[in-house]
């Protein structure tokens, strides 16, 4: 794939400065008013710290890396961003954080922090927990929700869509069966879906794509939980109802305080959506900042290359959308030095091929670039 996935109308960011999460919206803005959080503190602890995360395949023909080192952090109330090409270990990561890598894949270092509820609550390595065990199968859908980027393989075919959400909330919330298939009921009319008492009875397969995408997010904040991870949740949408479903996520995150791990291919969604961005490739971190910082002034050739794959409706008729060279490499043939320097304009011989750049701060704003350009080869 030569860039982001296109999406129809994609909203461009304007040089003027954004607009204060915590300020009202517009009535004409999409969402409705009054729907955007209140930014919290920059001291505020995060709620999920990934540290040096690398998670690697181990088959017969080689090892995939597929997360390989990437480190970042999930505040309460705000929306990370984790966008690249496929292949770029987006999904991996988000399964690593639940602990549901498939085999032969396996974390192999690194941690996963989720600081415990509660004044003064200590921190859990999510690593350190055997993904079978009570303690993760309670954080699991508890605490982190998950929207899978495949509803129709992610749900059972042979239990309907309602019992599959009801069995969530008895197991993590205790209800009984008649209080749990009310909150079910409710949750899917919450996200959209008509005469949802006919609808939660019915198997996913009866669902057409986009009330399967709904469902799927209905299961995710069954249990209310602090973090939503959504992995492309408006891939099967048409654009608007891909706008009511982020308008939905906004709201709820405003109501909760909810944090929102946002993976896609869309950068129009990360500008609208996302207070911070993590720009990933071959499993690495490449650039980490506010959303826009990572906008206007981005650092990383990668980031530049992505951004300039956005279509605009200021380009002239008729021109080709700027694709990025080349294309990821083989898994098992990465590249040596930096994975980027193959496909980047910008590399420098001698450097790039032969040195691996590590992810350091650029600003005093958070922001942090793994790149040459910016910082010198450390010394042996």
């Amino acid at each position: 794939m030569g860039g982001p996935d296109m999406a129809p109308q994609t909203p461009q960011r304007s040089d003027t400065p954004r607009q204060s999460r915590g300020a009202p919206r517009s009535p004409d803005a999409p969402g409705g008013p009054d729907m955007a959080p209140p930014t919290p503190r920059r001291s505020d602890a995060a709620i999920l710290s990934v540290r040096e995360l690398r998670t690697h395949f181990f088959a017969e023909d080689g090892v995939v890396k597929a997360v390989d080192g990437a480190s970042f952090d999930v505040h309460a109330g705000r929306t990370l961003g984790i966008v690249g090409e496929s292949g770029c270990g987006k999904s991996v990561t988000a399964r690593s954080i639940l602990g549901i890598v498939e085999r032969p894949g396996r974390i192999v270092g690194g941690e996963i922090r989720l600081r415990r509820q509660g004044d003064g609550g200590g921190e859990d390595d999510l690593v350190r927990l055997d993904p079978r065990g009570p303690e993760m199968r309670r954080i699991r859908g508890g605490e982190i929700g998950l929207v899978f980027q495949e509803p129709m393989s992610s749900f059972s075919p042979v239990h309907t869509v309602g019992n599959q959400i009801v069995e969530t909330i008895r197991l993590h919330l205790g209800l009984d069966r008649a209080a749990a298939r009310a909150r079910a009921i409710e949750l899917l009319r919450m996200v959209g879906i008509p005469r949802p008492e006919r609808r939660i009875d019915e198997y996913a397969f009866q669902l057409s794509g986009g009330l399967r995408q709904r469902a799927m997010i209905a299961t995710a904040l069954c249990c209310g939980p602090r973090i939503l991870i959504a992995d492309e949740p408006t891939t099967a949408l048409d654009v608007t109802t891909q706008a009511q479903i982020l308008a939905l996520l906004r709201e709820l995150q405003a109501r909760e305080r909810m944090a929102i791990v946002l993976i896609t291919h869309n950068l129009g969604v990360v500008a609208e959506l996302c207070d911070e961005v993590v720009v990933m490739y071959l499993g690495r971190v490449v650039e980490r900042g506010p959303v826009d910082a990572i906008f206007h002034a981005p650092q990383h050739p990668y980031t530049r290359a992505l951004l300039r794959s956005i279509p605009s409706v200021h380009a002239r008729v008729r021109t080709k959308l700027p694709a990025i060279a080349g294309s990821l490499p083989h898994p098992y043939r990465r590249p040596a030095g930096c994975p980027f320097h193959p496909r980047c304009a910008e590399a420098l011989r001698g450097t790039c091929e032969q040195h691996e750049p590590e992810l350091q701060p650029l600003a005093a704003d958070g922001r942090a670039v793994s790149c040459f350009l910016h910082h010198p080869v450390a010394a042996p």
